[in-house]
């Protein structure tokens, strides 16, 4: 064999493939060390990790991996999760549109599925342990001995599937030796952070404890223009106790308890944008009075969203509410009219400040028991407990426009049960949940000096979550009173004494029993049992071949309440035909490859590498539909990945440069999307190929200078055939069809459909255009309700009309490929969202040598990621444009005192990107949430080791 110059010890500087040193490094081979005044200083040290359950240097790892260590995270400013992005090619993230969720996604493949039984694309662990939700995302990483991520599809080694990767967060252990530091931390946005640990060892290396901590506290980043205040602030903490116990040389345990707070203004969801849709004003060729426009807007059209256009208001007559207010006489077309928002995506107008509350309580116990010199065997048993709670306004603008002054609403204001009294419409959301996890990890590990080794071993998971997804609005009270008023009911109508009533919630906090607001609300729970493990053929020093299984059986199961908003009667009701939906899933994974240590000229260590790996992850369940919705499929299935990567790594000139390769294909099958549809989420499956290529380096081409560039290239590819309708572009802009609101009548009302243009505009002409939105449910429907007179709710029209305007207007002549839902978009050929074809990192340290054995190390990041998709549709209101960020930092420190002062800048250049965007449903006007990236922070820090 070679001689390597890599280091196995623990990195202080990194970058993503590998994390390195700001500090000289002396070179290590299988000789006696050198003198130092040999030394060669521009070696890289090398991090060691347990990628695959054991201590390896990165460079020996044949996998696609990214290390840190908490010098590294600090260096590079990678505070938390979203930060990985930064320093990993191939990476995005961004946070989701609902409470304590996100989408990491590697490779293209992440979290684009929506709802409690949708599981990760990639999978975040802790220790090694499985986490379904929890806080590692919204929390601060501290005291960590390193992070890790895995690219590529993993199961055989880790307790989940993982069809893009793994996030795996390995937290600094207690140790026999004490040791303690405290760093306080000041920066703009008046952000005060404070981080500390104290390693007390008891009885020798036999027992210790290790308390941690650290607590976040800042003004917001947004401004409410409404009110003046400082929105999306943070206050949180989180404290983490471990204690080892070792009472022999061969039993090895850990217990830790990690404790997580937040409560404060963090919004949810960020800007809302729209390109108002005033409807048509002539439609094929005759003129639209405004009584009837109003009832063919969608709300928003599909505009670009860096189009000065997009900053408009989102045309209530489009949304449920606002169709009922036109309907019922409360408001008289737009409420938003002449309204637009601030372009300044930092700013929101709501009448609410956004709350958020959340905290969880993690428990992990892991024993390590030698049997021999060559067995041990590892128990992993990890439980942890959350709940989260979030209050927010539904919309980004307070409508300028006063409810008219009706019955229902004397003077233009109404006294809204949960909203409070407003002559305006508001509508809140509130997102709340709780969650329970438990697993236990069992797992034999050999270390035979023989060319056979094997890690095999079993996990059961069990996950439980209780979710109520509410929107709550003044409008949707009024309309339920009006809805009862129109049935020759009192307003406020009584479900348990009279039929057919639509029953209100009188409480101020939401019962979940009132049909005046809408509540998704999910139990659910998972069991996942698997055995797992690898078999390793170490053929000869250089040459090894791996094989790896794994088989995995899924039980969900989702107690089915409907969505009863506007439906007669009171409390949550089980969907009747299917109470207690459930998915199983049984699936064999697994991976084959080889890796070997080439012996190049021109490289002083190569290890190539090649393997195949099958990926699964699990289908689901579909969040709730309200009572009587029909097209909208219960479950949605699993997806597959047949991944093939090819790699090398290596260090070259002397061990001053490291540079690593990976080439990957994936084939999907099932690949997981969501949209929104009749006020729910629907998850659908399409099949994609994915392929790219991620080149890292780090060079030292001089004594304390050190440069790292990484470069990862993507391109995804939806496979040929798949369909879907596109709620935004129903018709796909054929102007043969028109879009109609549908009345409320319907399940589905306030949703859209597509009636043609033909016979929309000949009942216009005929002075009927108001009756539209009941010609969304069909001709005999619409029949009826035409030819049904005036005092009993109907139009009052005679027979011959209406069975004339129903029948033999064209209105339901529909041509190949499409219904009254739309038709469907092709999106054969298009890109995966959030999976930019470019994103790359470069960075540069230099570290100078002062008097009196100070240092200062100097050094700054630079990224950038090019344009993406938020959608799978891939039109121009999809696209997001390319952004760039750049970081500085400045470390001054003597080891000798233990003491360091750091100052940092993040993203220098104070720009706003948008990173992600999420499209509402039809019922609320097709408005947009976009996702921007951290402004402009800048602060000091201070440091004390002992």
């Amino acid at each position: 064999m070679s001689h390597t110059l890599r280091m196995r010890s623990l990195l202080v500087m990194g970058a993503s493939a590998v994390a390195i040193s700001g500090l000289a490094i002396p070179a290590f081979a299988q000789t006696a060390a050198k003198p130092a005044a040999q030394q060669n200083t521009t070696v890289i040290e090398e991090l060691v990790v347990t990628a695959q359950k054991k201590e390896e240097a990165l460079q020996d790892v044949p996998i696609a991996v990214s290390a840190f260590s908490q010098d590294s995270l600090e260096a590079q400013k990678i505070d938390g999760g979203p930060n990985l992005q930064l320093a990993i090619p191939n990476v995005t993230f961004a946070k989701s549109n609902f409470t304590n969720s996100f989408n990491f996604q590697i490779r293209g493949i992440g979290a684009k599925a929506v709802g409690a039984s949708a599981d990760q694309g990639v999978g975040v662990h802790m220790n090694n342990a499985p986490m379904q939700s929890g806080n590692l995302f919204e929390a601060e990483f501290y005291d960590v001995e390193r992070v890790e991520v895995l690219r590529g599809p993993q199961g055989t080694l880790y307790g989940r599937n993982a069809t893009g990767g793994v996030v795996n967060v390995i937290t600094a252990k207690p140790t026999d030796q004490f040791e303690a530091n405290l760093r306080a931390e000041y920066g703009n946005y008046n952000t005060t952070k404070f981080r500390g640990m104290v390693n007390v060892p008891i009885f020798g290396d036999k027992l210790a404890l290790r308390l941690s901590g650290a607590s976040l506290k800042r003004d917001g980043f947004v401004t409410n223009t409404f009110n003046g205040h400082k929105v999306d602030d943070r206050d949180m903490y989180s404290t983490r106790v471990q204690v080892m116990f070792n009472p022999t040389e061969k039993l090895r345990t850990n217990f830790l308890w990690e404790r997580f707070h937040e409560n404060d203004n963090r919004a949810r969801t960020g800007k809302q944008l729209c390109t108002k849709d005033p409807g048509p004003t002539s439609v094929g060729g005759v003129p639209v009075p405004a009584a009837v426009q109003r009832y063919l807007t969608q709300g928003c059209l599909p505009g670009s969203l860096y189009a000065p256009a997009a900053y408009g208001t989102v045309n209530t007559s489009g949304t449920l509410t606002g169709l009922l207010g036109n309907i019922f006489g409360f408001t008289s077309g737009d409420a938003n009219a002449g309204d637009t928002t601030s372009t300044n995506l930092r700013e929101i107008e709501t009448a609410l400040d956004p709350l958020y509350q959340s905290g969880s309580n993690v428990y992990q116990l892991t024993l390590n028991y030698d049997i021999t010199d060559a067995l041990t065997v590892t128990s992993m048993t990890a439980y942890s407990k959350g709940s989260v709670y979030t209050k927010q306004d539904y919309n980004r603008n307070v409508s300028p426009i006063a409810f008219n002054s009706t019955p229902f609403t004397p003077g233009g204001f109404f006294n809204d049960p949960q909203v409070g009294n407003t002559n305006k419409f508001t509508t809140i959301d509130v997102s709340s949940g709780r969650s329970e996890q438990f697993s236990q990890e069992l797992r034999l590990q050999s270390a035979f000096s023989g060319p056979l080794n094997f890690t095999v071993g079993a996990i059961h998971f069990t996950y439980r979550t209780l979710t109520d997804y509410y929107v709550i609005g003044n409008s949707l009270t009024l309309s339920s009173m009006a809805l009862n008023a129109s049935k020759g009911l009192s307003p406020t109508c009584n479900p348990a004494t009279t039929a057919n009533c639509i029953g209100i919630d009188t409480a101020a906090n939401p019962t979940g029993d009132g049909h005046n607001y809408y509540d998704n609300r999910t139990p659910y729970n998972l069991v996942s049992d698997a055995v797992m493990g690898e078999l390793y053929y170490q053929v000869n020093d250089d040459l090894k071949f791996t094989l790896g299984l794994r088989q995995t059986r899924d039980k969900k199961a989702v107690k089915n309440y409907s969505t009863v908003l506007l439906a007669p009667g009171y409390g949550l009701t089980l969907n009747p035909t299917n109470p207690d939906q459930r998915a199983r899933f049984n699936e064999t994974t697994g991976r084959v490859g080889v890796d070997y240590k080439a012996h190049l000229g021109f490289t002083d260590d190569t290890l190539l590498y090649a393997f195949y790996s099958k990926g699964y992850k699990g289908g689901g369940i579909n969040p709730g539909v309200p009572a009587g919705a029909i097209g909208i499929s219960q479950t949605f299935g699993p997806e597959f990945v047949n991944a093939i990567e090819i790699g090398a790594k290596n260090t070259m000139l002397g061990g001053s440069l490291l540079f690593n390769a990976t080439g990957f294909s994936y084939d999907y099958k099932g690949y997981q999307i969501s949209k929104i549809v009749n006020r729910t989420s629907v998850n659908e499956n399409v099949d994609a190929k994915v392929y790219g290529f991620e080149l890292e380096s780090i060079w030292s081409p001089v004594r304390n200078l050190r440069l790292n560039a990484n470069v990862g290239y993507l391109k995804t590819k939806i496979g040929s055939g798949v369909t879907s309708i596109d709620t935004m572009n129903r018709t796909q802009s054929n102007a043969a069809y028109t879009v109609v609101k549908v009345g409320p009548q319907s399940s589905s009302v306030g949703a859209n459909c597509v009636l043609a243009t033909a016979g929309v505009a000949t009942i216009i002409a005929a002075g009927a255009g108001a009756t539209l939105p009941w010609a969304c449910t069909g001709a005999a429907a619409y029949q009826a309700f035409l030819s049904t007179p005036a005092a009993a709710g109907g139009a009052g029209l005679p027979a011959p009309t209406a069975a004339f305007l129903a029948n033999a207007t064209g209105l339901f002549n529909y041509g190949a490929g499409y219904s009254i839902e739309g038709t469907a978009a092709n999106l054969s050929g298009n890109e995966l969202p959030n999976s930019p074809h470019w994103t790359t990192s470069v960075g540069a340290q230099y570290t100078f040598e002062l008097p009196s054995g100070w240092s200062a190390t100097l050094r700054g990041d630079y990224y950038r990621q090019s344009s993406q998709f938020a959608r799978v549709y891939n039109t121009a209101y999809d696209r997001l444009r390319s952004w760039d960020n750049g970081n500085i930092t400045l470390k001054v420190e003597k080891p000798e005192w233990g003491v360091s002062i750091d100052a940092y800048v993040k993203n220098i250049g104070n720009k706003t990107p948008i990173v992600d965007a999420y499209t509402t449903d039809d019922s609320s006007g097709l408005f947009t949430n976009v996702i921007t990236a951290e402004p402009r922070l800048y602060g000091i820090a201070i440091t004390k080791s002992w």
